[in-house]
C-alpha cells in the first residue's frame, strides 16, 4: 500500500501501545509520520506534548507544520484510563479523565483543522473503546469519556464532511498495552487476571496492538473516501458476540 505516500500523519500518545503501533504502521505505507506525546518515541520525529494544554497543543501543530509543511491525517490517541463505579473516582479524577480524553481530542482537533482544510486527503480517527458501547464493571468514568468520544466522532463527521473531511473512530476491546499490563501488575493474581480478560472476548485472547493499528491505517486511508462517521470496533467479537455452548 502506498496511499499515504507524501502525506503526513499526527499520531497522538504515540510512543507507546496502539499509538506506537500506528505510527509504525502509517510510516510502513510511507507516510511522514509525527508523533506527539509525554515521552519521546524512539522511532519517529516528535514533539512533547500534553494534550490537557491548549498552548502546547498548538505549539506541536505548529511544529509539525514547520517540519513536514501540513497535517493530512490526524490520529486522536492520547488518552488516560480510569478504574472503579460511580461512586469510587473523585471529582478530580473525572474533570482530569475528561479533560484529556475528550477535551484533548477536541484541542487537537481545532488546531489541525486549519491545515486539514489545505490538505487533499483530510481525515480524522479517534481512539474510542469497546466501553463506547458495552457496559464493563468497574469503568464507569472511562466508559464516560470515551462514550464522549464516540458522540464526538459523530458530529464532527457531520460537521465537517461538506467539506471533504473524514471524521471516524476505532472501539477496540481489551488490548494487550502498557496499560493494561499496569493493571495486571495491580492483580493479586496476574496470571488468573489475565486469563479472565481473555476469556471475555469470544475470540479466547486480547487484542493486540498492531490489530487496532491496522483498522486505524483503513480509516485514515485516503482510499477509502466513502468511510466517514463510523466506529469500527476491533474487539474480538465482544460488543457484537454471544457465546452460548449448548
Amino acid at each position: 500500500m502506498s496511499g499515504f505516500a507524501d502525506l503526513t500523519v499526527v499520531v497522538s500518545g504515540g510512543s507507546s501501545g496502539i499509538g506506537a503501533a500506528a505510527a509504525d504502521a502509517f510510516a510502513e505505507r510511507g507516510a511522514n509520520v509525527a508523533v506527539l506525546d509525554l515521552n519521546p518515541s524512539e522511532k519517529h520525529w516528535s514533539t512533547r506534548c500534553d494534550v490537557a494544554d491548549d498552548n502546547q497543543v498548538r505549539l506541536a501543530v505548529a511544529a509539525v507544520v514547520e517540519r513536514f509543511g501540513g497535517v493530512d491525517v490526524l490520529v486522536n490517541n492520547a488518552g488516560i484510563g480510569a478504574v472503579g463505579t460511580v461512586e469510587e473516582n473523585s471529582d478530580k479524577q473525572w474533570f482530569r479523565v475528561l479533560d484529556v480524553n475528550v477535551l484533548g481530542m477536541v484541542r487537537l482537533a481545532r488546531a489541525c483543522l486549519p491545515h486539514l482544510r489545505e490538505s487533499a486527503s483530510p481525515a480524522i480517527v479517534n481512539t474510542s473503546s469497546i466501553v463506547a458501547t458495552t457496559g464493563l464493571v468497574n469503568r464507569a468514568l472511562y466508559s464516560a469519556s470515551k462514550g464522549a468520544v464516540q458522540s464526538l466522532t459523530m458530529a464532527m463527521a457531520a460537521d465537517h464532511v461538506a467539506e471533504g473531511i473524514r471524521v471516524n473512530c476505532v472501539n477496540p476491546g481489551t488490548a494487550d498495552t502498557p496499560w493494561v499490563q499496569r493493571l495486571l501488575d495491580q492483580a493479586d493474581d496476574p496470571a488468573a487476571e489475565r486469563a479472565r480478560l481473555e476469556a471475555r472476548q469470544p475470540t479466547g485472547r486480547l487484542v493486540s496492538a498492531e490489530e487496532v493499528a491496522n483498522a486505524i491505517v483503513y480509516l485514515g486511508d485516503p482510499a477509502n473516501k466513502a468511510v466517514t462517521g463510523t466506529s469500527l470496533a476491533v474487539d474480538g467479537g465482544t460488543a457484537g458476540l454471544r457465546i452460548v455452548k449448548a
